[in-house]
């Protein structure tokens, strides 16, 4: 595996200056947007993949071990303030549960019986996506999740840093982002973890675009759940309906600080009452919810 090689350029990493190592380490980091470049048409075919089950009612789960799974994890949990998304829709499985976010269980990855018992108690399903996470493409736990999740028809991809794995071909969808060895040779929390995260941005984040819950580049179905998300959810009233900062906020204090609520109100003209009955009639997408007022 190349993850697992002797990194050429960085072998006597422990006998150069600070800053010259860290030269170094930087260059091998650029090489990891390039090989998620490589990997793009790949990327997009599981977005599109993951939009038709969402839309069939079904969930995103990610599965992984160690950092693997800590990204997944990472992902899921932004989705619901970053999108206003329940938090069942996307949702990350790490091998030995969550204790493991923030302390290492590492021999937990090695239960490839447990991979499928941990998608049985989820209730696992048809319309779901399972994408299992592995730098190294043979983490046994996360093989068994993504074996029985295609066993039963849910769509199954994985993201992984090495060519030609056991874990890609147990999927639908093999993402495969080659970064080359590791700085520290085997220490696949770097490039191979960065180009994880970027893959699982990609996935969650045009899902969501593509769902709907983005308008432009804006974050209009934001959760308000704190002062600075108050203040971004004002600007982008004000920005969305050309309205001054007062106006937006009085916009926003009627709908009980719920940002698309705010917006269809002021969209549509109606009350909060009819806003929020509209968003729950369109699966709570700002601009069907208009349209559907509006028609």
């Amino acid at each position: 595996m190349t993850t697992e090689q002797l990194n050429p350029h960085t072998t006597n990493i422990d006998q150069l200056p600070t800053l010259e190592a860290l030269r170094v380490m930087n260059a091998e980091d650029r090489k990891v947007a390039e090989a998620v470049e490589r990997a793009l048409p790949v990327i997009a075919q599981a977005v599109e993949g993951i939009v038709e089950r969402l839309q069939r009612g079904g969930r995103l789960i990610y599965v992984g071990t160690g950092t693997s799974g800590r990204l997944g994890v990472l992902d899921a949990a932004e989705c619901p303030p970053t999108f206003g998304v329940s938090p069942e829709l996307v949702q990350g499985l790490i091998a030995g549960g969550y204790e493991a976010c923030y302390k290492a269980v590492e021999a937990s990855e090695d239960d490839k019986a447990a991979g499928a018992t941990d998608l049985q108690a989820r209730k696992l399903t048809a319309n779901d996506v399972v994408v299992g996470i592995a730098a190294s493409g043979r983490t046994p736990y996360t093989i068994g999740a993504v074996e029985y999740a295609r066993g039963i028809g849910a769509l199954t991809a994985c993201i992984t840093c090495n060519e030609n794995t056991a874990l890609a071909a147990a999927v639908d969808i093999p993402l495969e982002a080659i970064v080359g060895p590791e700085v520290i040779a085997g220490s696949t929390r770097l490039k191979s973890g960065t180009a994880q995260k970027l893959v699982c941005n990609m996935l969650s984040t045009m899902t969501m675009v593509r769902l709907g819950y983005v308008t432009g580049n804006r974050m209009t179905n934001l959760k308000t759940s704190n002062i600075k998300l108050r203040q971004r959810a004002t600007g982008l009233l004000m920005n969305e309906c050309s309205l001054d900062e007062a106006q937006a906020q009085a916009v926003l204090e009627a709908a009980q600080w719920n940002l698309p609520v705010a917006l269809v109100m002021h969209q549509a003209g109606v009350s909060a009452e009819s806003a929020q009955a509209a968003l729950a009639a369109n699966a709570f997408t700002i601009a069907r919810a208009v349209n559907w007022l509006k028609a």
